[in-house]
């Protein structure tokens, strides 16, 4: 098991998702995010079923850095309730882990 973890989200749009993930990566709170469009989701909100076209954000980050990130996320987000759902990376490449931890914030450096 790694202390690595995909983050998953959805925006309303192209641009908002291209702010939220620039602002992730540039804060080093996620090694990299994958912007896809076309995620048709279907929700119930507010008693109502809705429809939506959305772009769903693959977040690659870590445990440590998890709630850094979802209060950018909530910071940035257009959404009342921006959806951040964490999976765990069991395992995976040395390669890509080490590339991601000399991306990420160390978790003891100073808080910003």
């Amino acid at each position: 098991m790694t202390d690595k973890i995909v983050v998953l989200s959805t925006c309303e749009t192209a641009e908002e998702a291209d702010r939220i993930a620039s602002a992730l990566v540039e804060n080093r709170l996620a090694a990299c995010v994958n912007i896809v469009p076309g995620v048709r989701s279907v929700y119930r909100w507010k008693g109502a079923v809705e429809k939506a076209e959305e772009f769903l954000l693959v977040i690659k980050t870590s445990r440590p850095l998890l709630e850094k990130a979802q209060a950018e996320i909530e910071r940035i987000h257009s959404y009342d309730l921006p959806e951040a759902i964490a999976l765990a990376v069991v395992d995976g490449s040395e390669q890509y882990l080490e590339w991601m931890n000399s991306n990420l914030a160390r978790e003891d450096a100073e808080e910003r």
